[in-house]
């Protein structure tokens, strides 16, 4: 896998454009399979996660096609052409896979899913999936790793449901699973994300009838079938705040083009707390920084709260920051894997259980750490950013399943990344 070597090299500026946010476009690309036809997306991310799911898509029996300027063609084919069965050995590599078992019995009534992989920071069980797809009329068989879900009746059935945790991926899948069931499909505690928003304005214009999106209760009303349509992505909210935290460690004057200030107000406001300057632009979000920035508490909630792939960032941060701070981390209990290699770097961090002690030390020292996910690959990079010395970043491929070249990127604001293969 690739290795990124990263040296301090002063203080970024200039401008960087946001890419279509990766758990949008992975839901909306899986919500293809509910319609015959072409679709269109427009502001595609160029990430592996993409090409990932484009694999698994064109083994269900679609074809995907990458064009110009950031769009990406999908050709769905009549039912009796489609594979209902997503292979293994692409499931494991994704846990956003997961999203086809929706679509697929909904539109086949029947779906072969494996059990889903993807990044390791704890166990996060798919049994809400499962429950809530049972009470819309699926039986479920799982051996040898597999999902096997069929549709006992000629289609899916509409049901009430009340979703034990407002979890964003369940609610993509009933969201899709519902918009071609008989009768109506009432979500109780869904999820509230942008990224959630933006699935359902796709599957609005494909033709879908949906209520509520955006609060805790979404009504589903099933059609009897959708159209194929062209849409564009919204921006990725979390790589605009990787660009906002860069900023925040190395100091500098940033405009991240595209970023929307509406879809992470919380961020917004716990960074303003911590000394940094935020103003929304004509296109997008100015960020200032200079000297350190002040600690601060925070707790990783669900939407509108501070989100978990936020935190590796803002605890980065928060290493070298001005006195004591306090993190809790509320939604998986195995996110903090990247604070040792935090702690190689001389921060100076405690960990109790789902919360973190972080005493601010002057600067931090180059090392060589291991990307353990995206987001954690991303938070040692963002550290090297201002550290003393050389850092070395091993198993870094994990970035390119969520960042446009992140190193590129940020060597155009001035930074010093190095990609070693």
């Amino acid at each position: 896998m690739s290795q990124f070597v990263v040296s301090p090299n002063g203080p970024l500026h200039g401008s960087v454009a946001i890419s279509g946010a990766k758990n949008s476009v992975l839901k909306i690309m899986a919500a293809a399979i509910l319609a015959e036809g072409t679709t269109v997306l427009h502001n595609v991310p160029d990430i592996r996660d993409v090409e990932i799911m484009g694999e698994m898509l064109t083994a269900l029996g679609l074809s995907i096609r990458r064009l110009d300027g950031g769009s990406l063609e999908i050709v769905t084919p009549p039912t009796a052409q489609l594979t209902p069965e997503a292979p293994y050995e692409l499931v494991e590599k994704m846990r956003a896979s997961i999203v086809v078992l929706g679509p697929l019995l909904a539109r086949c009534g029947r779906a072969k899913v494996s059990m889903p992989g993807g990044d390791d920071f704890g166990s996060r069980p798919i049994d809400f999936h499962l429950n809530a797809l049972e009470e819309m009329g699926t039986s479920f068989s799982i051996a040898h790793g597999i999902i096997d879900g069929e549709v006992t009746a000629s289609r899916l059935r509409g049901a009430a449901m009340v979703l034990p945790f407002p979890s964003h991926t369940t609610t993509d899948n009933l969201l899709m699973a519902a918009v071609l069931a008989e009768g109506t499909t009432v979500i109780d505690n869904a999820a509230q994300e942008p990224e959630v928003v933006d699935l359902a304005a796709f599957l609005s214009a494909m033709g879908a009838k949906i209520d509520g999106v955006g609060t805790g209760r979404i009504t589903v009303t099933g059609v009897e079938s959708l159209g194929a349509v062209t849409h564009e992505v919204i921006p990725d909210r979390v790589v605009a705040a990787t660009f906002f935290v860069a900023t925040a460690i190395a100091g500098g004057t940033v405009d991240v083009i595209g970023a929307k200030a509406a879809h992470m107000e919380s961020l917004v406001r716990k960074l303003e707390h911590m000394g940094v300057g935020l103003v929304a632009t004509s296109n997008g979000i100015r960020v200032e920084a200079s000297g350190r920035i002040n600690g601060t508490d925070l707790a990783t909630l669900p939407y509108p709260g501070v989100a978990t792939d936020y935190t590796p960032f803002l605890v980065a941060a928060l290493a070298t920051a001005e006195g004591v701070s306090f993190v809790t981390e509320n939604l998986f209990s195995g996110r903090f894997r990247y604070v040792d290699e935090l702690l190689r770097m001389g921060a100076d961090i405690r960990t109790d259980g789902h919360h973190l002690v972080i005493r601010g030390v002057e600067q931090l020292s180059g090392a060589r750490v291991k990307s353990h996910d995206i987001r954690a690959g991303a938070a040692v990079m963002l550290a090297g950013l201002s550290a003393d010395g050389e850092t070395t970043i091993d198993d870094a491929g994990h970035l390119d399943r969520g960042y446009e070249n992140l190193p590129l990127q940020l060597n155009h604001l001035g930074a010093s990344v190095v990609r070693l293969s």
